[in-house]
């Protein structure tokens, strides 16, 4: 078996309250499913990128399960994902095989890496986050404009998002990929990208963070 990861957005014209209160209320449904691994409920920021400020429209539900089989049961049959659909809008749910992942994440590293090849015209799907050191908050907030112009002038980037656990301390983003080479471009040659960090290693923000990269498989759910 394989280890299967799903990353899910759902945006709400109503029922925000509702969504926003499964933060905390989906939590015991998500620790009960068989095949769980990890899981986080996640809101969203404002724009694109790190945002100080919330978007109550959007929120996130990323789920790690054992093999791709217990992922879609969950998927089709559960309550919890059926009244997500149901309260929300609009989704996207992208399929995620890990090609790489290295730091940790509530003191663990939740993706295995897929034995897989990439396979040709593949996207590409990144997910960084951190846990900040309260003394460098400040610091941090003040790089983020620079850290979001530098990732809209990026080339091959399609779609990105943050997302995060709490407000200002446990962030993190979520980036959609046209090719591993531009990844690979913005990682290594980008000026703004590779300053910020720099900065981030120097000043030692981060108490935990995490680099994941993934192949993005297209995901549609029976009920959509």
């Amino acid at each position: 078996m394989e280890q299967q990861v799903v990353l899910s957005f759902f945006s709400y014209d109503k029922n925000r309250f509702w969504a926003f209160t499964q933060m905390q209320r989906a939590i015991p449904q998500l620790q009960q499913q068989p095949g769980i691994q990890f899981f986080r409920t996640l809101g969203t920021g404002a724009g694109l990128g790190f945002s100080l400020w919330p978007d109550f429209s959007t929120y996130a539900l990323l789920t790690v399960w054992e093999s791709e089989a217990s992922a879609t049961a969950f998927l089709d049959n559960s309550s919890l994902i059926k009244s997500y659909l149901t309260k929300s809008a609009s989704q996207k749910h992208f399929q995620l095989d890990t090609l790489q992942s290295h730091g940790l994440w509530g003191k663990t590293n939740p993706f295995e890496t897929s034995q897989r090849p990439l396979e040709p015209d593949e996207k590409i799907g990144i997910i960084t986050r951190a846990t900040l050191r309260p003394i460098r908050l400040l610091e941090f907030w003040r790089e983020v404009p620079a850290a979001s112009k530098a990732i809209q002038q990026a080339k091959g980037v399609l779609w990105y998002k943050g997302i995060g656990e709490w407000p200002f301390v446990q962030q993190a983003t979520f980036s959609l990929w046209n090719s591993l080479e531009e990844v690979k471009d913005f990682a290594y040659k980008s000026t703004h990208h590779a300053a910020i960090v720099k900065k981030t290693r120097k000043r030692n923000w981060y108490k935990e963070d995490l680099f994941a990269r993934f192949a993005v498989r297209p995901l549609h759910l029976k009920h959509d």
